[in-house]
């Protein structure tokens, strides 16, 4: 049976995070925690904020478990400080994997990895140490996130690619078949990465830009009113 765990983070993150461990994966959160300086209340959730800096004292990593449930922050560098953090106050990390996200037997997924359904993950894939898998994302057969990734909703990994850790991957971002991306790369909302990136490369796309006409004024004269 697994032990209670303790969510770091009071933030929309570890609101959603809450909902997944306790409504689909079985867990019992015991409390949340967070750095004392961001304490702005004795509970989230419905359940007690404890300061992180003393978190064992009253919740001993003997009989608790813990998951660190930060943003992106720093190219998610944040959330993997914590996480050594919480490692080295003796606590065990765990993932916390919906059930609906049906991942195939043989995936591989390190500690502090939160996926959430619906996804696709294919046989064959390697997933580090503390990656987030956002809802819609795409992992094809034989690619390999390395640590502290963060992949959003609807990006396309196509298969045998590498995602080098630290990388940010925003919606809709895909990357063709091969392909190697570097560590500490962010990837933009609705790019098409074909060939391989080195460290720390940005690749963004422009925004849509809004046509000169207002939405009543573009349905008139658009086949969209024959609908």
């Amino acid at each position: 049976m697994s032990k209670p765990i303790i969510i770091f983070g009071i933030g929309k993150i570890a609101e959603v995070v809450h909902y997944y461990a306790a409504n689909e994966c079985g867990f019992t959160v015991a409390a949340f925690c967070v750095d004392k300086v961001y304490i702005t209340s004795d509970s989230f959730a419905g359940l007690p904020v404890v300061p992180f800096e003393n978190i064992e004292e009253q919740y001993s990593p003997e009989t608790h478990d813990m998951f660190v449930a930060v943003g992106y922050h720093d190219l998610n560098k944040l959330r993997a400080t914590k996480c050594t953090e919480a490692i080295s106050k003796g606590y065990q990390l765990v993932s916390i994997v919906s059930p609906a996200a049906q991942l195939p037997a043989n995936v591989v997924y390190g500690h502090n990895c939160f996926i959430m359904p619906p996804c696709i993950i294919h046989p064959c894939v390697t997933i580090g140490n503390n990656v987030f898998v956002w809802s819609g994302a795409m992992l094809a057969h034989h690619s390999r996130v390395e640590d502290n990734c963060w992949l959003t909703s609807a990006c396309s990994i196509s298969g045998n690619v590498t995602i080098g850790e630290n990388s940010f991957l925003a919606v809709n971002a895909t990357v063709g078949h091969s392909v190697v991306i570097g560590k500490d790369c962010f990837l933009g909302a609705n790019t098409l990465v074909t060939k391989n990136l080195e460290e720390g490369r940005v690749v963004i796309t422009e925004s849509s830009k809004p046509i000169r006409l207002n939405s009543n004024e573009f349905l008139r004269i658009s086949s969209f009113s024959n609908l």
